[in-house]
């Protein structure tokens, strides 16, 4: 008897039992309503078998699924499931949910219909935990929960517990990291550093598109951590970074382990090398960096360790060197000369001529510029890019001839309502529209937006382009003579300040008077 899938029909079974005996107020909206809320697909055991499942939308007016370009939006349609058709008229509509043959995820959905949201929650198998490598989690389906060993290789957001792992198959992102009571917002309390073995258990998302995606488990629960046996106690200059001309940087170790080895990748091999290192507990290592003709580099270095039965320990640093590159606004490159000097400059996308080409144009704080044949360009208009590159000119006209982005920064655009719902982070960025409904301080741009639906959104600051400092941030109001009733769109992060949800340190993007 095949136990595991009576198993699953059970669970299926008494989700539905529950969700009919809970949700009866969302089920029976007056505007939309469904035939069930909660649908199950599920497992064909041949791999080629599409699993559906079908309800009935019965709405009196036009209705559709939301979805969202943000990877990380709570109800964006997953890519392993299929939901015929995403939108439809006043009236009955039979609705189809497809998805392959997998086992263990689970999403919700939701409809828009005349200002309203129907949820409905999908759920394929019986939800896993399946042990992986990080190649396997890479490779794997959304949605589906992995347990994954390795070691932490870099923390970058010490609030939420933001970090990378890796082992010997590759390197997963870890967005997101529970501490011992299941709450958020908390990382330092479980005391990882980088080097130390970790066990965390979470469900997998792709965020951002091919070449570009990240793999990601999500608000990981941590089940085991072994310290590292080997640490970096102290680095001199503090933040390893070697001047342009060439220098040394030193690293002072704590190890407990059986000796130390030190790996430096090959590509740095060539600029960076290592020319003295001690032994015993406090083991100290002198990297030296050759004079650097191009632009900014870094590189990380491994320091090996083992204990007594050979099980390999390390800790990673990375040592960085500054270039040649001049950092430049906008307003400074135009007038600049034409000559061998590289620039590097960081602005919005707010024109593209032709994306496979790199042709494409920014603008920061003090102006706009045309950028000409740029490798590595992936973005959109709102996007906002680093780019190294000559001053040129066309016609007599300055640009950035053959450049290279080096950095994307993706801004999504939302409604003021999506823009509402959003999780708070400086890190993440987003393009709102709305009407000025209250200018609250003229000078740097505090005020409110209201939405055609009536949502209102705080901006605090509304600045003339990326990369304004100081007074530069001022005074763009009565600049461009903004005025209560003009529409306006702003790119910035979400935050919250006294309760209240805010656009913080908005970017002017355009408006319409």
């Amino acid at each position: 008897m095949n136990y595991k899938f009576l198993f699953t029909a059970f669970v299926a079974l008494m989700g539905m039992v529950l969700v009919s005996c809970s949700d009866d107020e969302a089920t029976y909206l007056s505007e939309i309503r469904v035939s069930q809320s909660y649908v199950s697909l599920p497992v064909p055991e041949n791999k080629q078998t599409v699993a559906s499942a079908s309800i009935e939308v019965d709405a009196n007016s036009p209705w559709a699924f939301y979805d969202s370009e943000d990877t990380k939006d709570t109800y964006k349609i997953p890519s392993w499931l299929k939901i015929t058709p995403l939108k439809g008229e006043a009236g009955k509509t039979k609705v189809t949910f497809e998805a392959d043959s997998a086992s263990g995820r689970e999403c919700s959905v939701k409809i828009l219909c005349a200002g309203k949201e129907q949820v409905i929650n999908v759920i394929q198998g019986v939800k896993e935990v399946e042990n992986a490598t990080c190649a396997q989690v890479i490779a794997g389906a959304d949605s589906k929960t992995y347990r994954v060993t390795g070691t932490c290789t870099g923390i970058y957001n010490t609030t939420y517990g933001n970090w990378y792992l890796t082992d010997e198959t590759g390197t997963i992102t870890i967005y997101g990291t529970l501490d011992k009571n299941g709450q958020t917002k908390n990382f330092a309390s479980l005391g990882i550093e980088v080097g130390d073995i970790v066990t965390v258990e979470g469900p997998k998302t792709t965020y951002g598109t091919p070449p570009n995606e990240v793999h990601e488990l999500v608000d990981v629960t941590v089940i085991k951590i072994e310290k590292s046996l080997i640490k970096v106690v102290d680095i001199d200059p503090a933040d390893a970074t070697v001047p342009v001309e060439g220098g040394e940087v030193k690293f002072n170790l704590d190890c407990k382990g059986n000796g130390v080895s030190v790996v430096i990748p090959t590509e740095a091999q060539d600029w960076l090398s290592m020319v003295n290192v001690t032994s015993g507990a406090n083991p100290v290592v002198v990297f030296k960096a050759a004079p650097n003709a191009g632009g900014d580099r870094s590189i990380d270095v491994t320091f090996k360790t083992t204990d007594a039965s050979g099980k390999e320990y390390t800790a990673v640093a990375t040592v960085s060197q500054k270039g040649a590159i001049v950092d430049i606004n906008i307003a400074d490159f135009l007038a600049a000369a034409e000559n061998s000097t590289v620039y590097r400059l960081e602005g919005v996308v707010v024109g593209v001529t032709d994306a496979a080409k790199g042709r494409f144009t920014i603008r920061d704080y003090s102006g706009e510029v045309y950028v000409y044949n740029a490798t590595g360009f992936t973005g959109k208009v709102g996007d906002v890019v680093t780019v190294e590159g000559k001053r040129t000119s066309y016609n007599g006209t300055p640009q950035v001839g053959s450049g290279d982005v080096k950095n994307e920064i993706p801004v999504t655009k939302v409604t003021i309502e999506e823009f509402l719902t959003k999780e708070d982070n400086k890190d993440v960025y987003y393009m709102v529209t709305g009407t000025i409904d209250e200018i609250a301080n003229a000078t740097y741009g505090n005020l409110y937006l209201t939405s055609e639906g009536g949502a209102r959104l705080y901006v605090y600051g509304t600045y003339p382009g990326w990369g304004a400092t100081g007074d530069a941030r001022k005074n763009l109001i009565a600049t461009l003579g903004l005025e209560v009733g003009d529409e306006l769109t702003v790119i910035g992060s979400k935050t919250t300040y006294n309760g209240t949800p805010q656009v913080n340190n908005g970017i002017y993007f355009g408006h319409v008077k």
